[in-house]
């Protein structure tokens, strides 16, 4: 397993509000050596390219997790548009956009990043949301079970030149399998052994995800949900590094 600091590494912290001050002093509390933050749908809503920045400034990588799921010509704008204002280190698709909007998601990354001389950010796919279990893709028509699905789009974003998915730690080995050692996979639904589920349900320990081969954990509200948040994430780095 990971020494603490290598732990820390791979742990990206959900930062979920709508409460500029309190993200910006949460992120700055959370300490040098986190793999860094994520930013959502309900923050960057409320305070756009300028929020981002705000928080960046805490030195932390930013995850800039907005999922995009539109016409390829929209969804390759957008990425171009995150990257200029954000400078983010990771950002995400929905898989289920399709092959051509993928691919130009991919496109527009590697193009921006060569046009304004920066690195590239990781262009990741959601598979399966893991709010989601088996009942929930069939009631919505998708083909089950969740593993299966999960697997089918990680090959599709595979075959699209992108660099990861975001899966649940219970389709690790099976993507694994499927797509190689390199295939970087994002894990959320991770939950501490001292942590509520909330409202996830594919849901695994920190230390059993690392174990069974996730490269990135995103931890939300086990850490900005504690009295004390630098010691959760203490508390997590320590499990992880001993288990």
């Amino acid at each position: 397993m990971p020494e603490m600091n290598n732990a820390l590494a791979r742990v990206f912290c959900a930062i979920d509000t709508t409460d500029l001050d309190h993200a910006a002093a949460l992120a700055r509390k959370l300490g040098p050596s986190l793999g860094g933050v994520k930013l959502g749908l309900e923050f960057v809503n409320a305070h756009g390219p300028n929020g981002v920045r705000k928080v960046a400034e805490s030195g932390h990588p930013i995850f800039l997790d907005l999922k995009y799921h539109d016409i390829p010509n929209t969804v390759a704008g957008a990425v171009r548009a995150a990257i200029s204002t954000c400078r983010p280190f990771m950002l995400n698709v929905h898989a289920a956009g399709g092959k051509a909007m993928m691919v130009a998601a991919r496109d527009a990354a590697e193009s921006v990043a060569h046009q304004e001389n920066i690195a590239k950010p990781l262009v990741i796919a959601v598979t399966v949301l893991t709010s989601l279990d088996d009942a929930d893709l069939a009631a919505v028509g998708q083909q089950g079970p969740a593993t299966e699905q999960v697997v089918r789009l990680a090959r599709l974003t595979q075959d699209c030149g992108l660099d990861g998915i975001v899966c649940s730690a219970r389709e690790i080995s099976a993507v694994r399998a499927a797509c190689g050692p390199d295939f970087k996979l994002i894990v959320p639904g991770i939950r501490p052994a001292w942590s509520d589920t909330g409202d996830q349900k594919r849901i695994m320990t920190p230390a059993d995800a690392i174990r069974a081969g996730a490269d990135y954990l995103v931890i939300g509200r086990p850490i900005t949900g504690a009295a004390d948040p630098a010691g959760a994430v203490a508390r997590i780095a320590a499990e992880i590094a001993s288990a």
